[in-house]
């Protein structure tokens, strides 16, 4: 019986035609090879996907070198493990394209991704460069298991192309999927991993319907999908997750050394013997000369290292003896620990059966974050468990989060929609604020403005002027710049300068908020909220402090909303509510994952939610004004978030990452 089933679906690949011509921009090719003999088969099967951009005619079949230089090392009459050969058929991989670079072709670089898979008796090692990606379906749950390998990018000469390679366990109905960054779109739009991983048992036909249902769809992408199935397990051994095995410690393999010396020292010594000449003589023999056996006791040294040898080892055995005992109640420990999370998990999954009852979520949110406080720690040290407690560890991780992700209404966004990138040469944004149409630009740090239109369209408004702040007004924007200053944009055009009244000596506005056109700054240093009354012809009237005598300064705060009431998101991350001057309350944020360091809060008149902002877990949290969890989202690709605004409906969030803006619609 076969032990795995094996699918190449190529979609849409170049026609012969283009090949032949030069008009093709993108190849892209699958290699799989089997073992032919009882030598191959020692390192198993080698599977390979590869995909060049922006192609040019000479390297049409570059994919097919590089597969055939990694096949024809890996399987060399050369007594390597499998990983082994896998690291020395990469290692002469890179130097096959360090060769081709230096020879003056460098335009394969940046527009490579290849993976390469090696797999026996379901032992998986694999490397990947690129955009390509490779997922594990088990048991109806689609993992992503290259995230060690995401950030792996091609170096510069001197070239190293191919790095890390990651190692583990597979098991029986397991299906590992390779796919081009196309086709990972496609599927991941058509939620086709989540129908193909509940497929069961697997069948062929079936993969092939849930294809052939998108034909048209299908159609209009081009790349491969690698899928193999392992449908047998060789040994009856319980899966275990994609880390590798721990070494079992073995008394007797420790001690041989000691052993074999000691065998050494203690064997019986010979004395030569000696040779007497016959002598012929008339009268009687003399007698055969006689030696005495000198014991080996009689050599004091001898038998005093001996002893200190036998001492040496009653201890290391019993040191080991211990060492194994300790380990095996640590073992039970863990287990009892892991036993106590599933007993909470299963309470809490008790309290969801009253979906209707906010108590019973709140409970049994409370019981998923306590187990999920304490799988944790087990999580830390899963690498140096047996694997079928590292195994259990994992999954069990892996279930807490998705149903506190699932309680906490937290939505991960692999690839969120990216409205407008930047050229650092043009324009570094550091800060955005939204009107009626268009999304404007701005950095504290340099001059100009840029102004970015819903359908992703970009252009540079230059203005002899640094800004600081800016909020949206009935009809136009306001722009701040430090001490004092205002400009108002309305139709492309800028205002004349407006000087704001000075409220204090050593003044310093760090937030500006805006409400019925009245101007509110955040004074960070004071603790002072200052209101600037609106007049009338972008007039305003004496800065007066808003905050009550009798009320705490807002000292330690870092982003102010006004919507009526004033919100003040604090240091600690709670958010303080004002109104009419004086402190109201502070609402009591409590959710999953817990808040480590927001950076902006933001809200409007019109609005119902408060808009949070947290760089440091990569998420912009969404709260209703009561301080309950409404949604969150959650990205990798947040990286570097530097601000954020929202459309004036509220339904669409502009963030501003690094250099590129992406926008959500919710």
């Amino acid at each position: 019986m076969k032990l795995m089933q094996v699918f190449e679906f190529h979609f849409n690949p170049p026609k012969q035609s283009e090949l032949a011509s030069g008009q093709a921009k993108l190849i892209f090719d699958s290699f799989c090879y089997e073992p032919e003999n009882i030598y191959e088969k020692r390192v198993g099967s080698l599977y390979m996907v590869g995909v060049l951009k922006n192609v040019l005619p000479q390297n049409f079949k570059f994919l097919e070198n590089l597969a055939r230089v990694i096949k024809g090392e890996y399987y060399s009459p050369k007594l390597h493990s499998q990983e082994k050969s896998l690291k020395e058929s990469l290692r002469t991989a890179n130097e096959f394209l360090e060769k081709i670079a230096k020879s003056g072709d460098v335009s394969w670089l940046g527009n490579l991704s290849f993976a390469t898979l090696s797999l026996r008796n379901f032992e998986l090692n694999f490397t990947k460069v690129g955009d390509l990606k490779v997922f594990l379906l088990r048991e109806g749950q689609v993992i992503d298991i290259d995230r060690k390998l995401r950030f792996q990018e091609i170096e510069p000469y001197p070239l190293k192309i191919f790095g890390n390679i990651i190692s583990g366990k597979l098991a029986e109905n397991d299906i590992i999927l390779v796919l081009t960054k196309e086709v990972f779109d496609y599927f991941a739009q058509g939620n086709l991993f989540d129908k193909i991983a509940k497929i069961e048992p697997f069948d062929e036909k079936k993969l092939r319907e849930i294809l052939n249902n998108k034909k048209e769809e299908v159609s209009k992408i081009s790349g491969i999908c690698l899928l193999i199935f392992l449908s047998k397990e060789i040994l009856a051994k319980k899966r275990g997750a994609i880390l590798p095995q721990p070494e079992k410690f073995s008394l007797k393999q420790a001690l041989t050394p000691v052993l074999s010396f000691i065998k050494k020292l203690i064997k019986k010594p010979r004395l030569p013997l000696l040779k007497v000449p016959k002598l012929k003589l008339p009268h009687p023999t003399l007698p055969k000369p006689t030696f005495p056996k000198i014991p080996i006791l009689t050599f004091p040294k001898l038998r005093k290292n001996l002893i200190v040898i036998l001492v040496l080892i009653f201890f290391l055995a019993l040191g080991a003896f211990i060492f194994q005992k300790e380990k095996e109640q640590q073992l039970k420990e863990y287990q009892a620990t892991l036993n106590q999370i599933q007993e909470k998990m299963e309470q809490a999954e008790n309290f969801l059966i009253l979906k209707d009852s906010s108590a019973a979520t709140q409970n049994a949110n409370g019981l998923f974050r306590e187990a999920w406080e304490e799988i944790s720690l087990l999580t830390k040290i899963a690498s140096t468990l047996p694997q079928n407690l590292s195994s259990q560890v994992l999954l069990l991780k892996d279930e807490i989060s998705q149903n506190l992700y699932q309680l906490n209404k937290l939505v991960e966004i692999a690839e969120p929609e990216l409205l407008f990138e930047f050229n650092s040469r043009e324009f570094i944004p550091q800060k955005l604020v939204f009107d009626v149409d268009d999304l404007y630009l701005f950095s504290p740090y340099s001059q100009n403005l840029f102004k970015v239109s819903q359908n992703g369209e970009g252009t540079l408004i230059e203005k002899n002027q640094k800004f600081n702040l800016a909020v949206f007004l009935t009809d136009s924007i306001l722009f701040f710049s430090k001490p004092n200053q205002l400009i108002n944009f309305k139709e492309g055009e800028f205002s004349e300068i407006i000087s704001l009244e000075e409220p204090y000596s050593d003044f310093d506005f760090n937030n500006f908020s805006s409400y019925k056109s009245n101007l509110y700054f955040l004074d960070k240093k004071s603790g002072e909220i200052i209101k600037y009354p609106y007049l009338e012809d972008l007039r305003w009237g004496s800065p007066q402090l808003w905050l009550n005598s009798q009320t705490k300064k807002a000292i330690d705060s870092e982003s102010m909303a006004v919507d009526g009431s004033v919100w003040v998101l604090n240091k600690d991350n709670s958010i303080s509510r004002y109104y009419a001057g004086k402190y109201q309350e502070t609402l009591k944020i409590d959710f999953f994952p817990e808040p480590r360091d927001f950076s902006k809060i933001f809200t409007l008149s019109g609005l119902s939610y408060l808009y949070l902002l947290e760089p440091a877990q990569k998420r912009i949290v969404i709260l209703n004004k009561q301080g309950q969890i409404v949604k969150q989202f959650q990205s990798e690709k947040f990286d570097n978030l530097l601000d954020f605004t929202l459309s004036e409906d509220g339904k669409t969030i502009y963030l501003l990452n690094g250099l590129k803006a992406y926008q959500i619609k919710f």
